[in-house]
């Protein structure tokens, strides 16, 4: 890394070649970058700051085509859980891709991979391999209307479940109130509005769908309050409806048996993708098999959905997570980080808020609310530094980080904290 601490001059500035590439880009492809991984697209991202395209990545660095080093608080934005080309994971692959990936017949590593999902996570009875989350979350919300023959979903407030039309909302681009008309919302941790709405709709309602904890963007994390996913899965049991989880987020960083074992009940279906393979594109949905019927009933899959590389890093990855101890070392590692950026931001008159699940926190600048604008800024700053966040976003625990990597943040975050107060001499600091 080029920063030292107390020497700003090595700011991380020169993108000259990503420019370049966005420019290409522009002219051949929908936004140059498109999604989430787009210039300022959804989270706010400091433009100027950031570089637009990597050239190559290992463990929790990457490198941007301009050569910049960062260390990588994104993981990929979760996908990539034990870090950047993990040597057993991408053995693993590489193994099965020799042997054969997208073939005529499904690879026996599919059967292998499932027995062992099954064998991992309580609440499963059998496996289904995707590509997307949002191709789980259909599939969970497909399986629900097919074994309630009900057309409605609850789901909660500031929601986010992929990019099918039935996931999104009137005004979206594309969207049609057809495609929405069946959803129903109420706010995290209200159990009782979930009880009016069944009340409201009685015999009507398909499914409950929610991630294990609430961690929308642009607002602070919440955990569920005791009792409160005990409440629900008795809802969903004395009126027929199905309890779906969105894992896709979480997947196995809060345990490897699923965040329903974690927050102690157990869910009908879970959705699972990132961190569940090391970056290698496979979701997965798990359930019980009073709803495995229903599951077969379905006209669903993909034309790569059974490649069997992918599926194999899936087997890999897991199995891994398991001898490493991944949960735990991930929220050791977030902790870290996030207490000495605290530590950090109060010595400079800054109150930073970090909520949620240290493996997968969120943080924004408490004096700065609701603007949010010193905490873009101080992102900006960050990744001029070579440590990669972004803005109003989980950021995600690197497995693979150092304790030097972890120095390093912490000085990062002191330096920007400094330019910060240095800036606005007028922003309400605390004593």
């Amino acid at each position: 890394m080029k920063f030292v601490k107390g020497q700003t001059e090595s700011l991380y500035t020169n993108h000259t070649k990503s420019q370049e590439l966005f420019a290409r880009a522009l002219k051949v492809v929908p936004c140059g970058i498109y999604g989430h991984l787009g210039p300022a697209e959804g989270c706010m991202i400091p433009v100027s700051a950031y570089p637009l395209f990597s050239d190559r990545a290992k463990g929790s660095h990457i490198w941007d085509v301009d050569g910049n080093e960062y260390i990588d608080l994104m993981c990929a934005y979760g996908p990539c859980s034990l870090g950047y080309n993990d040597d057993d994971v991408d053995a693993a692959a590489l193994a099965q891709l020799k042997r054969a990936n997208c073939t005529t017949l499904a690879g026996d590593v599919m059967v292998e991979t499932a027995e062992y999902m099954v064998n991992t996570i309580p609440s499963a009875d059998w496996a289904f391999f995707a590509k997307n989350g949002g191709d789980a979350t259909t599939f969970a919300m497909m399986i629900a209307r097919n074994y309630t023959h009900r057309k409605k979903i609850v789901m909660v407030k500031g929601w986010y479940h992929g990019v099918a039309p039935w996931t999104q909302k009137i005004g979206y681009g594309g969207i049609i109130e057809e495609d929405v008309c069946n959803n129903l919302v109420v706010e995290w941790n209200k159990p009782e509005q979930f009880e009016a709405l069944v009340k409201k709709y009685p015999g009507q309602i398909a499914a409950f769908i929610s991630t294990p904890y609430y961690h929308p963007t642009f607002v602070d994390n919440e955990l569920p309050a005791p009792g409160y996913w005990q409440k629900i899965r008795e809802i969903c049991d004395k009126n027929g409806i199905v309890l779906i989880i969105d894992d896709v987020r979480c997947s196995f960083r809060l345990d490897v048996g699923g965040s329903d074992k974690y927050f102690g009940f157990e869910a009908d279906l879970q959705c699972y993708c990132k961190a569940i393979a090391n970056g290698y594109n496979v979701s997965m949905i798990t359930g019980k098999n009073k709803f495995k019927g229903a599951a077969e009933g379905i006209s669903y899959t993909g034309s790569y959905w059974l490649s069997s590389m992918p599926i194999a890093a899936a087997l890999a990855t897991v199995k891994k997570m398991k001898e490493v101890d991944y949960a735990g070392t991930i929220k050791k590692n977030g902790l870290a980080i996030t207490e000495g950026w605290k530590k950090v931001a109060k010595d400079h008159g800054f109150d930073l808020k970090v909520t949620g699940e240290p493996a997968m926190w969120y943080a924004r600048l408490a004096n700065d609310f609701p603007s949010t604008i010193l905490h873009q800024e101080w992102t900006a700053e960050m990744v001029k530094r070579g440590v990669f966040v972004t803005s109003h976003h989980n950021n995600f625990a690197p497995f693979a980080i150092s304790q030097e990597d972890i120095q390093y943040c912490w000085d990062a975050a002191d330096e920007a904290y400094k330019v910060l107060a240095e800036r606005h001499p007028d922003a309400n600091f605390i004593k």
